[in-house]
Order: C-alpha cells, then sequence, then structure tokens
C-alpha cells in the first residue's frame, strides 16, 4: 500500500536538486503551456535553460510553475515537487557562463536561455510503501 508523507520545504528542494529533468509550467497566449527543461537549484533558486523562443516567460515576474519527480512505473513510489514563484532572466553575463556550464544539455534543440525562478511556494510528497 502507498502511503503519501508530506515533504518540507528543505526536503523538497534537496529531492529537486538530485534530479536534472523537470516541466515548466506558465502562461503561453492565455493558455497553459508546458515545457521539458533541464535545471540547477542554486542558493534557494531554480535556474532553467529554455529556448529563445519562450517569450511568454517576457518580462522578469511573470509567474510560474516548476515540478520535478521521480515515480517508480511499476510501483508508484517516489516523490514529487512543485516550486511557484517568480521566473527572471539571468543576464549577467558571468551569471549566465556560470549556470549555462552547471545545467544539463539534452536533445538537438537550442536552448540557451537561462532563466531563475525565485520560490515563493513549496510542495513535496514523497510516496512510499507501508
Amino acid at each position: 500500500m502507498m502511503i503519501p508523507r508530506e515533504l518540507s520545504e528543505t526536503e523538497s528542494m534537496k529531492l529537486l536538486a538530485s534530479t536534472p529533468l523537470g516541466r515548466l509550467v506558465f502562461s503561453e497566449h492565455a493558455l497553459p503551456a508546458i515545457r521539458i527543461v533541464g535545471h540547477v537549484v542554486d542558493d534557494g533558486d531554480v535556474i532553467i535553460r529554455t529556448r529563445p523562443t519562450t517569450t511568454a516567460l517576457a518580462p522578469s515576474g511573470t509567474v510560474v510553475t516548476y515540478e520535478a519527480d521521480v515515480i517508480d512505473p511499476h510501483t508508484f513510489l517516489g516523490w514529487s515537487v512543485v516550486v511557484t514563484g517568480l521566473a527572471e532572466w539571468v543576464t549577467d553575463a558571468l551569471d549566465v557562463a556560470r549556470y549555462e556550464e552547471m545545467l544539463p544539455r539534452w536533445g538537438a534543440a537550442v536552448a540557451d536561455q537561462v532563466i531563475r525562478i525565485r520560490p515563493h511556494w513549496i510542495t513535496g510528497c514523497e510516496f512510499a510503501g507501508g
């Protein structure tokens, strides 16, 4: 039997930092949009890399949600973390260079824009066996 357990913000961010991919949820043309992106957690912020065409996030200050999880498809055990906060483009050249070294690259698409999400709400749930 699966028993869900609410995670603290600290536990949630630690788990989020343990996986390289998640889903960015934002509004595009007044409709919900979701994009799979790579991320790192840096000093309590979620840092992602995305395509230059992600114009829905401009200007800085757009509210977004970021979700990542690791769930076993057979047992349904694992965890899920959701972060909601303000997104801002990272424009400082030194920060961009540092984050580009840290962020995972995957796929053939160009993803050279760096975004910082400053969390306002952090929720997490662990699904463990009982």
